[in-house]
């Protein structure tokens, strides 16, 4: 497993073939899946090791993908650590009682492995079952705060800003709490098995550079720094990063992931000797196939793609996508 395509590029080396996995393609478009989420909520099925290994396991089994990554939910570390959540169908994450006032950062309790015992049997499961690399990931600290602190997803994020303008020190209590149950979380799932880690930041992008260097920057270094002896490729992926992607990338890590905001030859300019990942717009999946390939081709013409590439969207898999048309997608990015 070390040398597949995947954990090569990951580590910078040359390939035979360009790596493809999607972020989110566990789940959403998939017919089983879909199945089962007649009969199951979102959390209940993270929850059910057998069931979300099977999840886990369909992209691979009827895409081709290069990667399985691990089906849970970002929410399942703030659940772990005593957050109330429910996942509201066509809302997402809601909280009735979200931190609004300084004296509920204390309430979140430090991370426990136990908590999450679930989900290292999912991981047990799928090492057993796989073929290909197994990723494990976890919400970064902002992005989580930002569900905590609005309560429910947002486009503006205005409380989120607001309360690390008005309490800074009760912020950086909370990024600071937030970040050591991520690297346990983190932790927890590489010695149950993962063999990679992506952090997922995706909203960081609301933050001007000024405010992500000075409020987020240190704890994304010290979770990065944190899991540099577990030995397993690091992932950093978020959006809107284009305006912060030097200091985006300013973190012990192998690979950067970015969306379609920003070219792929300037991020490999400002990013250095870091591995690449990305950035097809998901909405290009549903258009003509030919738009779809000059897309892709204009893409890999900006790198050297199959040298510390990984092909991937530059956010999640569309539920409308059409998974013949996805899986054409892979044979055709593999034929490059």
């Amino acid at each position: 497993m070390n040398d597949s395509i995947f954990l090569k590029a990951c580590r910078g080396e040359r390939v035979e073939r360009i790596p493809v996995w999607f972020m989110r393609q566990a789940g959403r478009s998939l017919p089983g899946y879909r199945k089962l989420r007649e009969t199951h909520d979102v959390l209940s099925l993270t929850q059910t090791p057998e069931l979300a290994a099977e999840v886990s396991m369909e992209p691979v089994e009827l895409l081709g993908v290069d990667a399985a990554i691990l089906f849970a939910d970002i929410m399942l570390l703030p659940i772990a650590m005593g957050v109330d959540v429910k996942i509201v169908e066509r809302v997402g994450p809601v909280i009735d009682d979200p931190i609004d006032t300084p004296d509920k950062v204390l309430r979140l309790q430090a991370f426990a492995p136990n908590q999450i015992d679930y989900l290292q049997e999912t991981i047990r499961i799928l090492r057993n079952k796989l073929s290909v690399p197994l990723i494990g990931f976890s919400g970064a600290p902002f992005t989580l705060a930002s569900y905590l602190i609005e309560g429910e997803p947002s486009r503006t994020w205005l409380k989120t800003k607001r309360f690390m303008l008005e309490h800074p020190e009760s912020w950086e209590q909370l990024m600071s709490t937030l970040s050591e149950g991520i690297i346990e979380y983190l932790r927890t799932q590489i010695r149950a098995g993962a063999q990679a880690v992506q952090i997922f930041d995706s909203w960081v992008g609301a933050l001007s550079p000024k405010q992500y260097r000075a409020q987020v920057l240190p704890h994304m270094q010290h979770i990065f720094a944190s899991l540099k002896n577990e030995k397993v490729p690091r992932l950093h992926f978020g959006t809107n990063t284009a305006g912060i992607l030097d200091d985006f990338s300013n973190v012990d890590c192998e690979v950067i992931g970015v969306d379609w905001r920003v070219s792929l030859g300037e991020v490999k300019k400002r990013i250095g000797s870091k591995s690449l990942q990305g950035n097809l717009d998901p909405a290009v999946l549903l258009a003509p196939w030919e738009t779809l390939t000059q897309t892709v081709d204009h893409m890999l013409a900006e790198i050297n793609p199959k040298k510390g590439y990984i092909f991937n969207l530059g956010h999640g898999m569309p539920p409308q996508a059409d998974n013949a048309v996805v899986k054409k997608l892979v044979e055709y990015v593999h034929s490059k």
